[in-house]
């Protein structure tokens, strides 16, 4: 038993001092457009908001930006529980809704959290090359919609080409609902047009990750359009398209995606530091 005590306080000091590297600290509601356009309208200075939460004790980590759903009518910022303590930032944002303002709004406000993650992480430790743009249902689709159409991040002056991964969960791959309401489409009128993710399929977009739930669980073809947006990524030569089917779960398959999302991300960074 003697031999083994400095052993074991070895063991335990290790603990501890690996212990000290994933102390957290969070930030909350953020204000990520500019002062003047704050204070131009007042539903931005209250909804254009987001939370960081970050290691504290180190650097160059990476980020997991992270939109909310509810059909972009409604929700609020989140930072997932299941993200947490896994090494990376995490940033939940919040964005105008529909009606007050239109869908276009919606995406260029996820823009807009997305360049101020690229220019602000390393004031925070962390690697602006390896910030990855998640979120689910209508989140899902903010996240496709400014990874694959390149103008509203290049209107921040920010290339989307370099995020490192793009991973929606359930994302509206054809034309979202709320923007076909808002242009009197039904919504059993599948639509395909400068709204929709896969109007903007390309090879040179960053790696891509879909998720969703079961087939025959999930809401409105969700999977089925998941499933064309997969292929003609591949079609087009994107050579980093995978698709996850989670059988067994509906719409709501944000817990059982959450390990698919670390696993995706680490895989990145790993490949990043080779």
């Amino acid at each position: 038993m003697k031999k083994l005590l400095p052993i074991l306080c070895f063991f335990f000091l290790g603990l501890n001092a690996f212990a000290q590297k994933l102390e957290y600290e969070t930030k909350s509601n953020i204000q990520y457009y500019n002062a003047p356009t704050n204070k131009s309208d007042s539903y931005i200075n209250e909804r254009c908001v987001l939370d960081i939460y970050y290691p504290k004790n180190k650097t160059g980590f990476a980020t997991i930006v992270w939109f909310h759903g509810g059909g972009l009518t409604g929700g609020t910022k989140e930072i997932p529980e299941a993200l947490k303590n896994k090494g990376f930032a995490i940033i939940g944002v919040g964005y105008r809704l529909s009606p007050k303002v239109k869908v276009e709004d919606c995406i260029k406000d996820a823009a807009a959290a997305i360049a101020w993650a690229f220019n602000s992480i390393a004031s925070y430790g962390g690697d602006s090359s390896l910030i990855f743009v998640s979120g689910h249902s209508a989140g899902g689709y903010l996240a496709l919609m400014t990874g694959l159409d390149k103008k509203w991040l290049q209107k921040e002056k920010i290339d989307a080409n370099k995020i490192a991964g793009l991973i929606p969960f359930s994302g509206q791959c054809i034309t979202h609902f709320t923007a076909r309401k808002e242009n009197g489409i039904p919504d059993t009128t599948p639509t395909i047009d400068a709204l929709a993710p896969l109007f903007y399929v390309r090879a040179d977009a960053p790696p891509l990750l879909l998720i969703t739930g079961d087939r025959e669980l999930e809401m409105l073809g969700r999977y089925e359009e998941n499933a064309y947006m997969a292929r003609m990524m591949k079609l087009v030569g994107h050579k980093q398209t995978k698709l996850y089917e989670l059988d067994g779960y509906g719409h709501g398959m944000t817990e059982p995606g959450f390990p698919l999302l670390v696993n995706e991300v680490n895989r990145i960074i790993k490949e990043h530091t080779k």
